[in-house]
């Protein structure tokens, strides 16, 4: 298609900006928010038997230290949309580089279990903060063109992220000979793991640095002359900036922010359409995917595996979450967003019923614990299998339909209480896993298992398909 003089701006977006490549480093850079979010919220699996040992705590008290960062990942969510659109979105990523500095330092340095929690919740408002301004800001300095493979850049940040941390976990633990509570250099190596954290957090906050501000944000301010500078370095020299400028200027004057009670309808409260997001929130929680990145190394353990290999299957896992998320990115647009989900919702229900079975022939004599020989393989590949499962489907499937399904009007307001929901019965499977596994492993694997067989009636019945339709269409 070629361009008109009648309409230079729409073409020009539609072309290959002439600084791609600077493009691509702006997503990259704002992304190392979605790589400290991963980063963050799994590295804290390494440290799990250590810290229950220095602090000699019980299963209900572990697990409330590893679930705070969830307290603070809610409160950084609901405030960094509002603090964005006063000082900006590049000052928020500067805050969060901050706050993850702080946590990763005050959580190798802590003097009691209060204090490990402390830190782990600041370390969760700047995961919050992360997770929202990430995203929102890609959006806005990315070409209409490429937006939807640069917005992918965040996902692939948090499950690169996740990997890393597992990948600097093994590391750590192989330097300190296998022991988790080894010394190495007057620091025990889980206070190593939680505290390298602080390369990634100084180097986000560095990039934050060299890249522009929205121009969303500078247009909102009136700096104006700022924002065409923006657009002409990310949207090219065919883009009318006056019409870009004009644009976005109509489009703010159009909005407005949704409200609580712009949700409410129906007869349970909310609209069907609410209920939904949060069906999917929960669901995707509740087949139990964060105790995989939480408490692998730990759970691995408690089967007989020594802790070197209990970590390097935990890096493994990572790998095979980014393989999975990879393979979503190629099929959600080919294959449509509720096949995924069935695919992804069966996946996991095999691989969790797998995994429920062979670790009912958990056995322990003389304090030694083990699986059969049978078991113990099978139980590590239903364990790949249901991650590979969860991150081809639901992993990203999620967040596409939450950002589609609803329409205009509520949509941010819904979001966020879709979020909620998710943050919610995050911490819910996270504080309730340590208690179920000393109970019954088995048990609440069998548990897991129950939901994602509930997902899908839930995907058939109420679950919209989004695929190819335009977001003004979703009513």
């Amino acid at each position: 298609m070629t361009s008109t003089p009648q309409a230079p701006a729409p073409e020009g977006r539609k072309a290959r900006p002439e600084h791609l490549s600077h493009v691509i480093f702006i997503a990259a850079a704002a992304a190392m928010g979605g790589f400290l979010f991963g980063y963050d919220s799994a590295v804290i699996n390494g440290a799990v038997v250590a810290i229950r040992d220095r602090f000699d705590v019980g299963p209900e008290a572990l697990a409330q230290v590893i679930a705070a960062a969830l307290i603070g990942c809610a409160i950084g969510a609901a405030t960094a949309g509002r603090i964005a659109d006063r000082i900006g979105r590049i000052r928020v990523m500067q805050i969060a580089s901050v706050l993850f500095t702080a946590s990763a330092i005050g959580s190798a340095l802590p003097f009691a279990l209060w204090d490990l929690a402390m830190w782990r919740v600041i370390g969760g408002i700047a995961i919050g903060m992360a997770s929202v301004i990430a995203p929102a800001y890609i959006a806005e300095v990315s070409p209409s063109a490429y937006r939807g493979r640069l917005a992918s850049f965040q996902q692939a940040a948090i499950v690169t992220g996740i990997a890393i941390s597992q990948l600097v976990n093994w590391g750590v633990l192989n330097l300190a000979n296998g022991d988790q509570r080894g010394r190495i250099g007057g620091l025990e190596a889980w206070q190593w793991m939680l505290g390298i954290m602080v390369i990634p957090a100084v180097l986000y906050g560095l990039l934050s640095f060299v890249i522009p501000e929205s121009p969303r944000y500078l247009i909102s301010v009136g700096r104006h002359d700022q924002a065409r500078k923006v657009l002409r370095d990310v949207e090219g020299k065919a883009v009318n900036l006056d019409t870009r400028v004009a644009e976005i200027e109509q489009n703010m004057r159009h909005e407005r922010k949704p409200s609580f009670s712009d949700l409410l309808g129906g007869k349970f409260l909310f609209l069907p359409i609410v209920w939904i997001g949060i069906g999917l929130s929960v669901f995707q929680q509740l087949v139990g995917i964060n105790v995989i990145f939480y408490y692998s190394s730990s759970l691995w353990q408690s089967v007989g595996i020594n802790p070197e290999s209990s970590f390097f299957y935990a890096f493994e896992t990572s790998i095979v979450n980014i393989i999975g998320t990879v393979i979503a990115m190629v099929l959600v647009d080919r294959l449509g967003r509720k096949p995924l989900a069935l695919i992804g919702s069966v996946g996991m229900a095999i691989s969790l019923g797998l995994a429920a079975w062979a670790f009912s022939y958990k056995t322990e004599v003389g304090g030694v614990v083990s699986l059969p020989s049978l078991q113990g393989t099978v139980a590590l590949f239903a364990a790949n299998f249901f991650v590979l499962f969860f991150a081809l489907s639901w992993g990203v499937v999620v967040w596409v339909l939450l950002g589609e399904m609803f329409p205009g009007k509520i949509r941010a307001a819904a979001l966020g209480v879709a979020a909620s929901a998710q943050w919610i019965a995050n911490w819910l499977i996270t504080v309730t896993f340590p208690s179920l596994s000393d109970w019954n492993l088995s048990g609440a694997y069998i548990i897991y298992t129950i939901f994602a067989v509930l997902s899908i009636p839930f995907i058939l019945k109420w679950v919209p398909e989004t695929k190819g339709k335009a977001l003004e269409e979703m009513g």
